[in-house]
């Protein structure tokens, strides 16, 4: 199947003035959920097998722009189901498609946000991996078009289907530690350097125009593809927007108080005579928020100690992971054995999978709504590390008050046709 760009474009207007293409529908006992992937590599593949692995859902296509990777993974998908899925280049083609209920997003984060409305708009229910956005603007148009269309959709913050991160959840918000004042986590994780990207000409099996999608136009590097494009922000979010959305979405889900005030960041590239990545390798965050309350924030991609996932600090104690010391410095037992280590991934998967079924917006264990606030805690601190200074924003109306320097981080340019819609 293959549709015009005007064609897809002119059917996605139709969308939006009516409101919806479909409606959500609740699936019969008998009925098996018909899922399409985009984006094949890493994680995109690991949700493919995800919803492979139920007895009631089928991945009848698959999306990749990287015509060996759709192959292969095409062939993957015939040996393990006996069924060869439909293939697309064009990620509109399969958005536009008949026969398909679901799709699951693992492309680059530039495109998670179009991918997102698209599939929306085309009255599909969609899981996106974290982070929800590339920008804090476009993650905002993607709540807004949950809401708008009415769809199921989901973040790919995955602890929120695990059971020792709930019970971590859980406690720290009983009040066992009493009032928050603080919380602090990070992410420590080597990475190597790499030369500086040379202009080349794309390779035959990659269509680089769709590989770049909503982001203008540059030159072909094969240090883009397929992973270190995390490291420019043209593409990526850095280290921060790249493993931080997990500790960040934990951090929400504990204190529960939004975007916030103010935002400091420092950082570089620190240990490398030469090494072609935009975004730091080290970089400090603090948000404070409201109430006073301070978010401190870390990147080590150097040689350094673990980071914890997250600490919490209360007038009664602290707890650090899963551990709680209460303020005599006792550990304070938990009354619940750890249950074994599960499969997160096929868990998360199995939450959206039941959502969709049910064809209830609320039921998935992570909400595209959460998903925007671990991913914009990550951008307003990269937004302050660009400008090497302090930001204040307004988590009202998600802009900095009379800071046009600020504010011009908050979105981007698009190319044309693959332009964000403004819903929000």
């Amino acid at each position: 199947m293959s549709i015009s760009r005007r064609h897809f474009l002119t059917s996605t207007a139709a969308a939006i003035a009516a409101g919806t293409l479909a409606t959500g529908r609740v699936f019969g006992a008998n009925e098996r959920i018909q899922v399409g992937s985009a984006g094949l590599n890493g994680r995109g593949w690991a949700l493919a097998r995800a919803a492979m692995a139920r007895d009631d859902t089928e991945v009848v296509a698959l999306c990749d722009v990287d015509k060996r990777v759709l192959e292969n993974r095409a062939k993957e998908v015939e040996s393990m189901t006996g069924i060869r899925p439909a293939t697309y280049v064009d990620y509109r083609d399969m958005a536009a498609a008949d026969g398909i209920d679901a799709i699951t997003v693992g492309t680059p984060n530039h495109w998670h946000v179009l991918c997102g409305i698209w599939a929306m708009q085309n009255g599909k229910d969609v899981y996106i991996e974290k982070p929800i956005s590339h920008t804090i603007w476009e993650g905002r148009q993607l709540v807004a078009a949950r809401k708008k269309y009415g769809r199921v959709a989901q973040h790919g913050t995955q602890r929120r289907s695990e059971v020792p991160y709930q019970r971590i959840a859980e406690r720290a918000r009983s009040g066992i530690i009493g009032d928050i004042y603080m919380l602090r986590s990070g992410v420590s994780r080597f990475r190597e350097p790499f030369n500086h990207p040379p202009a080349e000409e794309p390779p035959e099996w990659l269509d680089w125009t769709l590989w770049q999608g909503p982001a203008p136009e540059k030159p072909f590097s094969h240090n883009y593809v397929h992973y270190n494009w995390h490291w420019f922000w043209h593409y990526g979010n850095g280290e921060t927007g790249n493993n931080g959305p997990h500790r960040m979405d934990m951090i929400n889900w504990i204190i529960d108080k939004g975007l916030p005030v103010k935002t400091e960041s420092s950082g570089g590239i620190f240990g490398y005579t030469v090494d072609a990545r935009e975004t730091p390798n080290t970089q400090t965050i603090t948000h404070t928020f409201a109430d006073g309350t301070l978010l401190h924030f870390d990147v080590r991609n150097r040689y350094t100690d673990p980071l914890p996932f997250v600490m919490a600090y209360g007038d009664q104690g602290y707890l650090d992971g899963g551990t709680f010391y209460g303020k005599d410095g006792k550990v304070i037992p938990d009354d619940k054995p750890a249950p074994e280590k599960a499969d997160s991934t096929q868990t998360h998967m199995d939450g959206f999978i039941e959502a969709v079924k049910k064809g209830d917006p609320d039921a998935v264990p992570a909400t595209v709504e959460q998903g925007h606030i671990a991913a914009a805690l990550c951008h307003l601190g990269n937004i302050a590390y660009r400008l090497g200074r302090t930001v204040r924003f307004d988590p009202e109306t998600e802009t900095f008050p009379g800071d046009d320097e600020a504010n011009a981080l908050l979105t981007r340019q698009y190319r044309e046709g693959f332009e964000v819609p403004e819903l929000a």
